[in-house]
């Protein structure tokens, strides 16, 4: 187990994306869509292994999620309900791989009510801003399935958060000045949480499964410039859940793309 102060080649690919998009303004339109993918990721939880919050790991890793974005219990709830009416949705989970700007590697991770639909709208994101859709497999074993949990650097020092990482059961920790990142096996993700949530005092900002890139790719500012577009479109696009990379954008090119 290793730390990285420095923060994994400034962060891998998909937490300097979340902090790009945080960043970026348009908060009520993000923050619309977000509980929009959250309540989705909800009820299919809730729909694939019960209500049952304490039952059901990855219920409780969506509605913990939802919490730590201030979604109001209304809606967690609303979300839990509609799981167990006749007339809900049935969502398909469909991974989707291809080739960025600068030949970054991404896989885009949809939950749909409509596959054609999905994959036109993917499709066209990637084709519009540089980059190409490939077949599935044709990315993915660059990346590892891992588990990720988040906490807010201010929870506790560096040091400290390595050994209660350590404790748990974790593979592997980056913190810098906003976060501390813990990585763990993806079937230790429940383990992990809970393990750190007792240590720490508090429930994470988020714990979930990510793609973890296994090398980084860093871009130019041209290609930074398109990959950003084509982020922020596949970010807009409802059928889409999640984003992940293996790019790493500069501090210099991401100022100076105001991004």
């Amino acid at each position: 187990m290793q730390r990285d102060p420095a923060g994994y080649g400034d962060m891998a690919g998909h937490s300097k994306f979340k902090n790009i998009m945080h960043r970026k303004g348009a908060q009520d339109k993000k923050r619309s869509s977000l509980f929009s993918k959250l309540s989705k990721e909800i009820t299919v939880a809730a729909k694939l292994g019960g209500p049952d919050i304490d039952a059901n790991p990855r219920l409780r890793l969506a509605v913990n999620n939802a919490r730590a974005n201030s979604m109001p219990k209304e809606n967690i709830q609303r979300a839990i309900n509609k799981s167990q009416g006749g007339d809900s949705e049935n969502y398909e989970e469909i991974r989707y791989e291809g080739f960025g700007p600068g030949g970054v590697a991404l896989i885009v991770e949809s939950l749909t009510d409509n596959r054609n639909r999905a994959a036109t709208e993917i499709r066209t994101a990637f084709a519009k801003n540089g980059g190409n859709m490939g077949e599935t497999g044709s990315v993915s074993y660059q990346f590892d399935k891992k588990g990720e949990i988040i906490y807010e650097a201010s929870v506790m020092d560096a040091d400290s958060m390595f050994e209660a990482a350590l404790e748990a059961g974790a593979e592997d920790v980056i913190s810098d000045d906003e976060t501390h990142e813990i990585y763990c096996a993806m079937e230790d993700l429940h383990a992990v949480t809970t393990a750190l949530t007792e240590a720490v005092g508090q429930e994470p900002k988020s714990s979930r499964l990510i793609w973890k890139p296994q090398t980084l790719v860093q871009v130019n500012e041209e290609d930074a410039r398109k990959l950003l577009k084509m982020l922020d479109v596949m970010d807009d696009l409802d059928d889409v859940q999640n984003v992940y990379g293996n790019y790493e954008i500069p501090d210099e090119i991401l100022e100076k793309l105001g991004a």
